[in-house]
């Protein structure tokens, strides 16, 4: 039965005990936290520009319903990210703070590493904002050492 399948196909098989469900169970726990990281950042950076966040703030920069909006806030109210009251502002708890300066640092490494690999900055940003929920603290070092080691052979 071996017999028919092609070198590279041997090499990629995967052995019988090895997990292989562990890529799949990090992409689905990434996908899990990816609204909460999306929804904390923009509250932070709306309160920076604005002085406040409500939210038809939230619905017009994610071209959503309110609906879709507040519900997803009261997710994030119920997980300690955020307060807030019926037509109230929206407020960042201090865990809701930590998660938007981790998004918001894991968000600039990804697009300064594109923009180091001679990406264009609006495919850059585009990019960036799928691929920081996506890469591990591993990857985004290496990222990180990259753009850096980069800065310093052309300074």
């Amino acid at each position: 039965m071996d017999s028919k399948i092609s070198e590279p196909q041997k090499h990629t098989r995967m052995k019988p005990n090895h997990d292989n469900t562990a890529p799949h169970r990090r992409t689905r726990r990434d996908h899990a936290t990816e609204t909460a990281e999306d929804y904390v950042e923009a509250i932070l950076d709306t309160i920076e520009e604005r002085e406040s966040c409500r939210v038809v703030d939230l619905a017009k920069r994610f071209g959503i319903s309110h609906v879709t909006v507040t519900r997803t806030v009261t997710r994030l109210v119920d997980e300690g990210l955020v307060e807030t009251e019926p037509y109230r502002p929206i407020h960042l708890t201090a865990k809701g703070k930590r998660l938007a300066a981790e998004s918001r640092r894991r968000h600039e490494m990804v697009f300064r590493f594109l923009r180091a690999l001679g990406v264009d900055a609006a495919t850059a940003a585009i990019d960036a904002e799928g691929i920081e929920h996506h890469v591990s603290s591993q990857t985004l070092a290496c990222f990180e050492r990259f753009v850096n080691e980069r800065g310093k052979a052309e300074g």
